[in-house]
């Protein structure tokens, strides 16, 4: 039972190896190959938090390797994409620079406050969701066109929206967490 404490991590290293080559694919246009391999890391990102829960194998290290390895696949694809042409340049920055606040504001807090919780928001997971499934759409579109000039702008507009809304949200309670705790007594 002790060996396989360490599957969600491996799974989480799965997604983090699978990064560079999926925006390789997308790079070559190779696009069905960036699909399959974008869903294998979907999947090996709903079974490392399965099998954290099932292991009872919970740790820091896991909850932290699991969000860099959200934000290194999101970093790769949306970039790629964004130099195949296949989504505006604007927007893989929003993506990409929300994650940079984020991950900079983390760091700051740790350094500055103490350890934190790497627990993701509600809002959190809804633009995961709706990132997740905009480049779904847009490789199959790349593959077989299907999408409409409004429903691309349509999910254009809801990954920006949810981009920003929970960026935002993340800098204000995360901010505020951090004057609290300041100001209790004997914090850092």
């Amino acid at each position: 039972m002790q060996a396989l404490s360490h599957l969600p991590n491996l799974l989480t290293g799965t997604r983090i190896a699978l990064s560079l080559p999926i925006a390789l694919c997308i790079l070559r246009q190779d696009y069905d190959w960036a699909l399959i391999l974008g869903l294998i890391a979907g999947l090996t990102d709903a079974l490392d938090g399965l099998a954290a829960r099932a292991l009872n194998a919970h740790s820091r290290l896991g909850a932290g390797l699991d969000a860099a390895a959200d934000k290194l696949l999101m970093f790769c694809m949306f970039l790629s994409l964004a130099q195949v042409g296949l989504l505006p340049w604007w927007l893989a920055g929003l993506v990409v620079g929300r994650d940079v606040v984020i991950v900079t504001g983390a760091t700051a807090y740790r350094l500055l406050v103490g350890p934190f919780d790497f627990a993701p928001t509600g809002l959190s997971k809804l633009n995961m969701a709706v990132q997740v499934l905009f480049l779904i759409c847009i490789l199959v579109d790349a593959m077989t066109p299907f999408l409409t000039t409004a429903t691309r702008f349509a999910l254009v507009a809801a990954v920006a929206t949810t981009a920003v809304v929970s960026g935002v949200h993340y800098v204000l309670s995360w901010s505020r967490r951090a004057r609290v705790s300041l100001r209790e007594p004997g914090s850092s």
